[in-house]
């Protein structure tokens, strides 16, 4: 059965712009109505859909646009927090996520010393630049180190690090960055965090509560601030929380708040993604990964800094704190999940991995399927809720074929 075919033939190489005035035309069956389609794109731009005739043979592989990761902490051993970062390693860790499907994507920066994440910053800043990757980092994600000090709500970042929102403190970790950074997680409870939230919408940056405690009324007032977002909701939270007064229900009630959701399969039951699905619907919902470095590495202890980490084959664990330090699996994991936990449509799981985060962050071309935009594509089987990610092309250029 014929399932791909190309106008030309394609020779895998490393550099990503593209420029060739050649068509190229792919089969698949297109994710929004799973019937069979071929799509055209040309000096990477998307130029034709057109739908298969009645006598064609038909693809076996389906076709959508590339995931948009917009919180992801490492890959295959590359730290984005970590003290040995290099360009080389960022280069690394996205022609490595070319291979979950995921086309563009938010390095995120944890709680550390000051230096460590302006030193960070500016080297991916100087990565994302890099001719070889060039499209694929649209932005940058700073996750504290503004947040909560208490256990449990700070996960697993480091308390010797947390402190209050300081605003010329982050004005000079976006230079390093030269103005990358496109979101951060902020405790709304902690002092001074209204009016620094209100002075980060205000630069352009997206702010998401995460890793707090807030009040109904504190996220009221950071809603009311600029505030658009909750950060892996149901994460990132004590064990333990009132039943009646707690941060999730002022979050999940909001209809100004868009949540992210970590569907692993671990990090969340089934009844809380349902739940949170069911209350804020695929309009406002966005899945991230939120790997860590360790993701794309073979189970074992490892050694991060001042801890031990175990990587499990489904998780990051703490050992001594008993508790999740992060997701070993790619979103293209989360894809799958999603869609076994809500029974939600393949379309409604590539939007919320690809077209949701495209459309909050402006990233005009991406996260669709239609004439115009860039041809950031990936052909994929989905077996027992398993996405298996068969090619990735990107600015139209095929960057990962399997086997």
């Amino acid at each position: 059965m014929k399932f791909l075919t190309l106008c030309i033939i394609i020779i895998l190489a490393p550099m990503i712009p593209y420029e060739s005035e050649e068509t190229i035309t792919l089969q698949g069956i297109n994710y929004l109505d799973e019937n069979p389609v071929a799509i055209s794109f040309r000096n990477g731009r998307i130029t034709g859909l057109t739908p298969f005739g009645p006598d064609e043979d038909k693809p076996i592989l389906y076709i959508a646009p590339g995931f948009i990761d917009i919180q992801i902490n490492g890959y295959v051993g590359v730290d984005f927090s970590g003290p040995d970062l290099s360009v080389e390693g960022v280069v690394k860790a996205t022609q490595a996520l070319w291979k979950a499907g995921v086309t563009t994507y938010f390095p995120t920066i944890i709680s550390s010393d000051p230096e460590r994440i302006k030193r960070n910053f500016a080297i991916l800043a100087e990565a994302r630049k890099h001719p070889e990757i060039s499209g694929a980092i649209t932005g940058f994600h700073l996750e504290g180190p503004y947040i909560s000090p208490l256990a449990g709500f700070r996960g697993a970042h480091l308390e010797k690090y947390i402190r209050k929102p300081d605003w010329k403190e982050f004005q000079t970790f976006q230079k390093a960055a030269e103005n990358g950074i496109k979101l951060i997680t902020v405790a709304p409870e902690i002092d001074g965090a209204i009016p620094f939230i209100r002075k980060c919408v205000e630069s352009g940056v997206m702010v998401s509560l995460g890793h707090h405690n807030g009040s109904a009324e504190q996220i009221e007032l950071a809603v009311e601030a600029g505030a658009k977002m909750a950060t892996h909701l149901g994460n990132g939270c004590a064990n333990e929380i009132n039943r009646h007064h707690n941060p999730i229900w002022p979050q999940l009630s909001n209809d100004a708040i868009t949540i992210s959701v970590i569907a692993d399969g671990f990090h969340l039951t089934k009844e809380e993604i349902r739940t949170f699905y069911k209350a804020k619907g695929v309009e406002k919902t966005v899945l991230v990964s939120d790997a860590l470095d360790l993701a794309g590495l073979p189970p074992g202890e490892y050694i991060r800094g001042e801890r031990k980490l175990v990587l499990t084959p489904d998780v990051v664990k703490l050992p001594q704190e008993n508790v999740l330090a992060g997701a070993a699996s790619p979103i293209s994991k989360c894809v799958g999940v999603v869609m076994d936990y809500t029974g939600c449509s393949l379309k409604n799981a590539v939007q919320m991995a690809s077209t949701n985060p495209a459309s909050l962050f402006s990233l005009d071309g991406l996260g669709q399927i239609n004439v115009g935009k860039r041809a950031d594509l990936i052909l994929f089987s989905l077996h027992q809720g398993q996405v298996a990610i068969e090619r990735t092309y990107v600015n139209g250029k095929l960057v990962y074929k399997r086997n």
